[in-house]
């Protein structure tokens, strides 16, 4: 088929498009409009005549003409990989086609796509399309309509002129690829086709083309209107109409202000002769005083997420079943904020979380990653190519005015972001420009304005706010510590610079920078993590440290995780894939699978964690009070929560933002948990916000003193010290310095274990893992004796030595065997030098049973820097319901401050709490296998008793694990008691 190559024509975006307008749904008349009806479209959804090609020169001329022989059927919305057809690719940062800008592949897949309407008005039609990927040509009745592309934005065409009465033709042809795919480069599954609502508004003559509200605090509303024809305006709140007229400027008295905790919304009518808009719309003010955010006159904090468009089975076609499944979850866990990574969403998502109640990061369908991703090239020598070549100019500022204009109506848009990862220069300097021109009433976002190329000074003064990813906490510390001095350098020069690569720190006042340049620099903005703590598999750790400085510093105002989902394509039979799985190049592997919840929406114990970190009140106890800290911006405590205090209901009047003392009742432990006080959109009165646990006393009670009576038969053999006593027989190998056999409660020889099965989180510190063989330990033992009084006490020193490493481990350890059976394990350990941090150290057991009964914490998986949503108890439970079965298999299920677990056949207790994990898989097989559905069943139990693990930190993308959670000690004592049951 022959036909303008539009697709790699950067003077050609669009053709015969409508002019931008902001998202609305025109009805006939009020009452219409009220039960939202939208009586005025006509919808195309549906089944589609559909053909796939790999090159335009395959498609037939007469496709255009509505020529459907041969095709198949297609549901539109959808993409078509999700379809079977093409195949998917996940790439994160990689163009998945050659840099050639602006051209794209000769053998650019397309589909074509077929439909018939019914025309028998005549009203003005206007053909929306809400998202295709990438681009697309429209005839209708084999006529040329238009062209257009941005795939996450809004395209519409006049079509009137185009239909007839009666059936007529629709014929759509989407490419992969084309110019604009360069400013697409976002991390995710690449899909294409007619993925989101197409649709026919059927208008009057003369209408409404767009508007403009803006309201304030005072309870005015200015309406700007482009429109042909007459308007008139009906306001009513929740109890009726309280405004009709014709002025464009209204005031409502004493107005009820909207926030993420009370998003109360006026409706507001736009009324013509023939036709009613509707619009719901909030009275809130966003500003910036001395470097804090403010909403409503109150500083408020952002606790976010980055939400991707996506479904393991529909892809990037979300329903509004699907997305409100999404937002509900989100405010079931405390998550007030969303960042629209990274592009616009569906127009309707951001009307309900006007509804809702989030604060919205409104992100431009532009990410320009893969320039940083050349051999030779870096985020700090090319990261800038689109960015500050002006050929780009109108494509970059045509995706930012697509993203304002369409959601500037939304209330819960707070931030307009010009988009992620595309590096900087004067392209988005402009774009930034045009956006405070246009909208004066919201802040401004670029993350990348920190990266500057060679020959170009950034200039960030029409950015509100000061934005980093994967910020280390110390790093926060030092930006409010120092404001204004040392600043954290977002000037990244390339080779030969003074100042090296991006991500130090400077002291402005002893630098060489330019006044200019200084200046900036130290213009103390507002600071927030557009995405922290990256919750890729087993993971995130260290929330805690984060937020405690979101509420320690005024100027924090917000941090997003990423991300929300796991993104895996669903393959039935419960076997999602991920990048590579499906043989293309290139790909990144499972790094798309960094989800707070799986694929199909199941929380992960990521999303748990957060949940507790981000709660709306925070307690701690001093000698015998609580004080408790409302973090609620707006809402009293007492009005939003009610809680119960071990057991006992208690109402605790918190002024927002305020503490407030209360008499805590006695006890080692004290159990808080606070309850929704009444009915949301999200829960039911009496869903459990969140808890707080108080530890009163956590002193662990000393192991008792053994007082056995009996006698022993000790014999030794080879290598083996047997010993024999009333019910129980156990043999000690001296070659391995642990014991083969414990009567019949273990299956194997128990083993030394410093092995842990690589979290996503240990993807970079695991080379280092590998490569000093951790995963290859072997015990030499030195010198075992023993000796037998009214116990048999064996002394063993030995060494964990990998085959062509020195030593690792240095132990000395004293084994007391009682005559009931119990055995006491005392070990001094000293670490090898120049080692990298220890995965874990302790015994690994193989045992029976399926049943475990635990004192530590729980019920969900914890680590030391990962046990916000667990609580110190008694728990009882099974192995297969402690496994957390993570796509790609890894470390899982532990549990940190642990006194004591015993399984069916062994107990083990110490008196300095301990780790443990019981499951049905050992290390070995969680590391090999790259899918949780090709793990093997040991046929055991694998009981590991760690002294400790280190940390799980956020290293797969985020910093190194924190300094305290990381098992970097150089000697340590370790005790344990083992019995038999």
């Amino acid at each position: 088929m022959q036909i303008e190559k539009y697709y790699n024509d950067l003077n050609t975006l669009h053709i015969n498009t409508e002019e931008n307008r902001a998202y609305y749904m025109p009805c006939s008349d009020i009452e219409n409009a009220r039960k939202e009806t939208n009586d005025r479209k006509q919808d195309l959804n549906g089944e589609w005549n559909f053909m796939y090609y790999t090159c335009i020169d395959d498609v037939p001329e007469d496709f255009k003409d509505g020529n459907t022989d041969g095709f198949d059927k297609i549901p539109v919305p959808s993409c078509w990989q999700t379809q079977g057809y093409d195949r998917h690719q996940y790439t994160n940062t990689r163009y998945p086609f050659p840099y050639n800008p602006p051209y794209v592949p000769y053998d650019n897949p397309c589909g074509a796509y077929v439909t018939h309407f019914e025309s028998d008005n005549d009203y003005r039609k206007y053909l929306n399309f809400e998202g295709v990927d990438s681009c697309f040509y429209v005839w209708v009745n084999g006529e040329f309509v238009g062209y257009s592309q941005v795939s996450h934005s809004t395209s519409e065409f006049d079509i009137t002129d185009k239909v007839k009465n009666g059936d007529n033709i629709l014929c759509v042809l989407v490419f992969k690829w084309c110019d604009g795919s360069y400013l697409e480069d976002q991390d995710k599954f690449r899909m294409s086709g007619i993925f989101r609502d197409v649709y026919i508004l059927n208008r009057p003559q003369k209408h409404i083309r767009d508007y403009k509200i803006e309201t304030d605090i005072q309870g005015k509303i200015n309406i700007e209107l482009d429109s042909d024809t007459d308007v008139s305006f009906v306001l009513e709140n929740e109890k009726g109409e309280i405004y009709s007229g014709d002025s464009k400027t209204i005031t409502v008295e004493k107005p009820i202000l909207w926030n993420a905790e009370y998003p109360y919304l006026y409706t507001l009518y736009l009324v013509t002769e023939d036709e009613v808009i509707r619009e719901k719309i909030g009275f809130r003010e966003i500003k910036i005083d001395d470097g804090i955010v403010f909403l409503n006159n109150k500083p408020i904090k952002m606790k976010g997420v980055n939400r991707h468009d996506s479904d393991p089975v529909t892809g990037y076609t979300i329903s509004r079943e699907q997305a409100e499944k999404d937002l509900k979850l989100m405010k079931q866990h405390n998550i007030n904020a969303l960042r629209t990574s990274h592009y616009p969403n569906a127009p309707w998502l951001m009307q309900l979380c006007d509804e809702y109640g989030f604060y919205v990061i409104a992100e431009s369908d532009i990410e320009i990653h893969g320039t940083a991703s050349f051999f030779g090239g870096s985020q700090a020598v090319t990261f800038g190519l689109l960015a500050q070549n002006s050929d780009w100019e109108n494509a970059i500022l045509d995706r930012v005015q697509r993203n304002v204009i369409r959601d500037k109506n939304r209330t819960s848009v707070c931030i307009w972001s010009l988009g992620n990862e595309g590096g900087y220069g004067v392209n988005f300097e402009k774009a930034g420009r045009w956006v405070k021109e246009y909208d004066s009433t919201r802040l401004t976002h670029y993350e990348s304005s920190m990266w500057q190329m060679e020959g170009h000074i950034n200039d960030t003064s029409m950015l509100d706010v000061e934005s980093t990813m994967y910020a280390d906490y110390k790093w926060i510390d030092k930006y409010f510590e120092n404001p204004g001095e040392v600043v954290w350098h977002r000037v990244s020069l390339g080779k030969g610079s003074e100042y090296g690569g991006a991500g130090e720190w400077i002291n402005l006042s002893e630098s060489k920078l330019g006044k200019k340049e200084k200046e900036q620099m130290a213009v103390v903005k507002p600071y927030m993590q557009c995405e922290f703590i990256h919750a890729m598999g087993n993971g995130p750790g260290g929330i805690k440290e984060y937020i405690d400085r979101l509420y320690r510093y005024d100027g924090f105002f917000g941090a997003f995780a990423w991300e929300w989902c796991d993104h895996a394509i669903d393959m039935g039979d419960s076997k999602y894939f991920y990048g590579g799985d499906f043989g293309e190049y290139p790909n990144d592997g499972n790094f798309c699978v960094d989800g707070l919840v799986y694929p199909d929406r199941r929380p992960h114990t990521g999303l748990l964690e957060y949940k507790q970190a981000i709660k709306p009140f925070a307690i701690k106890s001093y000698s015998n009070i609580m004080v408790v800290e409302n973090r609620y911006d707006f809402a009293e405590l007492d009005d939003k929560l009610y809680f119960e205090v071990n057991g006992e209901r208690m109402e605790f009047d918190v002024p927002p933002r305020g503490k407030k003392s209360f008499p805590r009742p006695n006890g080692d432990v004290v159990m808080v948990k606070a309850y929704q006080k009444s009915d949301t959109l999200w829960a039911k009165k009496g869903y459990e916000v969140g808890f707080e646990q108080l530890i009163v006393n956590d002193t662990v009670p000393k192991l008792e003193t053994v007082n056995a009576d009996g006698s022993f038969e000790v014999s030794e053999q080879g290598r083996n010290i047997t010993i024999k006593g009333n019910n129980f027989e156990y043999i000690f190998d001296k070659s391995t310095g642990n014991f083969k056999k414990l009567s019949d409660a273990v299956t194997r020889p128990v083993e030394w274990n410093m092995w842990r099965a690589p979290t996503d989180n240990d993807r970079n510190i695991m080379r280092d893992w590998i490569n000093a063989d951790y995963h290859r330990e072997q015990s030499y033992v030195y010198d075992c004796t023993y000796d037998v009084t009214d116990t048999v006490t064996i002394k063993c020193h030995n060494a964990l030595i990998p085959v062509v490493q020195r030593k690792h481990m240095d132990i000395e350890t004293v084994w007391t065997i009682y005559a009931n059976g119990i055995v006491d394990m005392q070990s001094s350990v000293k670490v090898g030098e120049n080692l990298p941090v220890i995965p874990r150290f302790g015994l690994r057991f193989f045992t029976k049973g399926e049943n475990v009964k635990y004192y530590g914490y729980g019920p969900y998986e914890s680590y030391s820097d990962k046990h916000l949503c667990t609580y110190l108890d008694e728990f009882n439970t099974t192995v297969s319901d402690m496994y957390e079965p993570y796509i790609k298999p890894q470390e899982n299920g532990s549990h940190f401050g642990t006194r004591y677990v015993e399984t069916e056949n062994i107990r083990v207790s110490s008196d300095t709490p301990f780790s443990f994990s019981a499951l049905h898989y050992t290390q070995e097989e969680l590391t090999e296998k790259k899918h949780n559905f090709e793990l093997e069943k040991c046929d055991d139990t694998v009981l590991c008793i760690d002294y400790k693990q280190n940390g799980i930190g956020q290293n797969s993308c985020g910093p190194l694990t924190q300094e305290e959670y990381r098992f970097d000690e150089s000697e340590f004592e370790f005790k344990i008691r083992i019995e038999i049951k």
